[in-house]
Formats: structure tokens, sequence, C-alpha cells
């Protein structure tokens, strides 16, 4: 094969779609960043927005950052698995028009509305807001994020459609016959057999989700339609932990698709491979009760179930992700730019991020830190260090009309400022859980201020640097797909 630099990116550009799903993911999250250093400025005592505020930003900032994880996942996986199945453009844009009116609809609910319940909406606080908002704004949020859900219900739907129709079953796409059978080399690409995955689990996820969504609106006008609080809780923590795994199990496919473009070797569908997304498909239906270890009502035989499969579902896709990006650079005489480096910066903070949670999610430990600064410096770590930085290097990617065009000198002082401010940034909510400080608490005590005040600079270093990624991105787009329009020749799908 010839030299990296010489390769044709016939897939480097992107359809309309895609793109629109990046610009709109890339204002969400700078605005989101935004609300998130906000509410480290008001808990640090730099500025004085008051308490209802920070719970407003609160529940916008948790439900953004969870949409758009799954609006920018999205991007990445349509992008790369229509290279292999026949996806319809149509829906893809039909799921962007539901979540912007979803997106609009939680907006007013909580601007207008002064819903402040925070994203988990638990039950029955909807319902019961003791003056604080009215039955109509929380209405207007929970129908929002069901608005949210029925378009990646679509979207995953097509994708299964799409999937059977190539591969004939979920079971063939997942590689089954390669993994029980003999290994004929025949076996699913890597980007198809996360696809699967990721629809199989997140279909489940949102059908629960829209359920008690569904539920919730109806007690709001009829009180007497009582739901099981416990019920509720494991519903919505089910969907919820499901589908924000869900978003970096898509983003990953990045990481697959574009490390074996700049080192030429194959990203193999072996055995293994097949085997770890075989069980994390299972495995991360099941391991959300580690989420409730504190819910002494729940029965035990979840709780520990939880813990277990909690501690077992961090291995499996993450060892052979990690591994294969390893083995596949070494020596390779890789070229590296901002794309391959944020997708290693990916990789670390996915790996980084499952740590505290693997500590949160021992029983002893979670008693004393689950409500406290830690678990927010878990899931930061997770998806800023991980799956936001592989968006970001999905960008860079697409952004580049040539492989061999140099980043700038800014590129790469953005990227020093984004590791160096997103792992302060996580430090500092793990170092203040680590000390105590309450989860979701606008006000803080003295001896919590100097994480709150570190926490803050860093947040404002992470955010300048994101601004110069979606900048550059944004200033590269047209460039880019005018260069891929004269550079590419029409690819067919490759060979079931």
């Amino acid at each position: 094969m010839a030299d990296n630099k010489s390769v044709p990116d016939t897939d480097r550009g992107a359809s309309t779609g895609v793109l629109a799903y990046l610009v709109v993911a890339a204002a969400v999250i700078l605005l989101m960043m935004l609300f998130g250093l906000l509410m480290r400025l008001e808990q640090a005592r730099f500025i004085d927005i008051g308490a209802l505020w920070f719970y407003r930003l609160m529940t916008l900032h948790g439900a953004g950052m969870v949409g758009v994880a799954g609006l920018a996942g999205a991007a990445v996986m349509w992008h790369f698995l229509s290279r292999y199945v026949d996806l319809s453009p149509t829906i893809l844009m039909a799921n962007l028009v539901l979540f912007l009116g979803g997106v609009g609809m939680v907006l007013g609910s909580v601007l207008l509305g002064n819903f402040h319940g925070a994203w988990t909406f638990l039950y029955p606080l909807p319902g019961n807001t003791m003056g604080m908002w009215s039955a109509g704004a929380a209405a207007l949020f929970l129908g929002g994020m069901l608005v949210i859900g029925v378009g990646f219900v679509l979207l995953h739907l097509d994708v299964a459609r799409a999937l059977i129709a190539r591969y004939g079953s979920f079971a063939r796409a997942l590689g089954w016959p390669q993994l029980f059978g003999a290994d004929d080399g025949k076996a699913p690409p890597p980007a198809v057999v996360a696809s699967t995955m990721v629809t199989i689990v997140n279909l489940l996820a949102l059908v629960v989700g829209a359920t008690i969504l569904s539920m919730m609106l109806v007690n709001l006008y009829l009180p007497e339609f009582a739901i099981d609080p416990l019920l509720a809780k494991a519903m919505i923590y089910f969907f919820g932990h499901v589908f924000i795994n869900a978003t970096i199990y898509m983003a990953v496919i990045a990481v697959y698709e574009i490390l074996p473009r700049y080192t030429q070797r194959p990203w193999k569908s072996g055995k293994v491979f097949l085997a770890a997304w075989t069980l994390s498909t299972l495995m991360v239906l099941f391991i959300f009760p580690h989420h409730l270890l504190m819910d002494f009502a729940f029965p035990k035989w979840m709780l520990v179930m939880g813990h277990v499969i909690g501690y077992m579902n961090t291995f499996p896709i993450l060892l052979v992700t990690g591994y294969g990006a390893l083995m596949i650079v070494h020596r390779s005489d890789i070229d590296w730019d901002m794309s391959s480096r944020l997708l290693f910066l990916g990789l670390f903070g996915w790996t980084v991020g499952v740590m505290p949670a693997f500590i949160d999610g021992t029983i002893p430990v979670n008693y004393v830190m689950h409500n406290t600064l830690w678990v927010p410096g878990h899931f930061h770590t997770y998806l800023l260090l991980g799956m936001v930085a592989m968006v970001f290097g999905f960008m860079y990617f697409l952004g580049k009309a040539r492989r061999d065009e140099r980043d700038g000198i800014l590129d790469r002082a953005a990227f020093w400022a984004f590791v160096v401010g997103g792992m302060g940034f996580v430090l500092s909510f793990l170092m203040g859980g680590k000390e105590g400080a309450a989860r979701r608490y606008a006000q803080h005590l003295p001896e919590w201020l100097p994480y709150d005040r570190a926490g803050s600079v860093f947040a404002a270093l992470v955010i300048a640097a994101s601004l110069l990624f979606i900048v550059r991105f944004l200033l590269r787009l047209g460039p880019a797909r005018r260069e891929h329009a004269r550079a590419s020749i029409p690819v067919g799908l490759p060979a079931a």
C-alpha cells in the first residue's frame, strides 16, 4: 500500500447531515461548558448568581450534556457505519429536528417555567414542586426529553434495519458465527460490531426511558395514577446509565476507523474483540444498580449484581480497544497530528475515568463517597477527557482537506491547554470529593473553596481550548469539503 500521506482520503468528507450534527453539537457543548463554569464560579464564591440560578443551570447542564453526547456520538457512528450499510439520510435529519425541538422545550421549561428538578427528573419531584414551578413547566421538560428520545429511537431503528438488511441478524452483525465457530476472517468490521451493540442497548434503554416519561406526564395531570417511586428510579437510572455509556461506545468508532488510516494497519475483528463487545452488550444492561448502592430499599440481589457486574464491565471493551490502539501504533512511524492526538487522549480519558467509578462502585466506599464531588469527577473524566476528546479528534479529521496539512502552533497550544485544563478540572472534583465536598450543593463550606477555585480556573482553560478547536473546525469546513469533492472517488459498500 502507498505511503500513508499519499493515500486518498475518500471518506474524509462528510454528509450534510453529519456536519449539521457536529455544528449543533459543537454549539451545545460550548454552551454547556459555560454553564458548568458558572456553577463552579458560584461554588467558589467568585460570583453570586444565587441558588435558584445554580439549580437551573445544573438542570440544563446535565440534560444538555447527556443529549449532546448522544448527538455527537451518533454523528461519528453514522458517518463510518454508512460506509458498510445503507442508512437513511432522511431519518438522520429527522432525529436532528426532533432533538432541536426537544431542546427548545427543555430550555423553555427551565428559563421560562423555572423548572430546576435536575436532568434525572426523579419521581415524584416534578409533580411536587412546593410552588417552585408549575405542572406545565414540568410537563414541558418531560415532554422535551421524550421528544429527544423519540428521535433517537427512530435513528436506532433505522440503524437496526440497515444492519439486518446487510448481515441478516444482530447475531451476525456482532460476529457470532466467527466468535462461536471458525474464524474465517469475514467478521464484520469494528464499526459494525460497535454500532450493533449500541443499537441493541440504546433501543432497550430509550423504550424504558420513554415509558417512565410517559407515565410521569400522565401522573402530573392525573395524580391518582400513582407510580411506585422505586420502580420509577430504577427505570430512570437504567435509561440514563445505558444511554450515557453508549455515547462513548459510538465515539470510539472514530478510533477504530481513523487510527488505521494513519498507521496503514487494519483493526481486525478477532475472537477476543468480538467476545469483549458481546459481553459488554449484556453487562451494560445490568450495571445501573451500582449507582443505587445507598438505596437500602432496593432488593439486595440487584445491588450485589450492580457491584459485581460494575467491576466486570470495566474491562472487556476498554482492554481490547486500548491494547489494540497501542499495537497498531507501536513502531508504525505514525505522523501525529491533532486528530490522532485527540483520539489517543480520548482513550486515556476513558481509561482513567473508569477508575474512580470502579472505586466508587465498591459498597463501603460508596456509602461515604457517592454524594460527594467524587462522582462528578468520575463522569467528567469519562466525558470530557474521553468522549468529547474523541469527538474533537473526529472533527479535526473531517476538517483537514489533506492528511499532510500541518497543524498550526495555536492548535498544538490548544491541545496542551485542553489536556492541562481538563486534568486539573477533573482532579479538582476528585480531590474535593475526597475531602467530603458535597455533590449538587450551590453553596460550599470554606474548606472546600480551594478546590472550587482551582476547578474554575482549569474550566476556563478548557473552554478557551475547546473554542479554538470548534472555530478551526468551522473555518476549515468549506475548504475541506471542496477539496474532498475534487479528490474523492465513488466507493462501493464492502462485501458482506
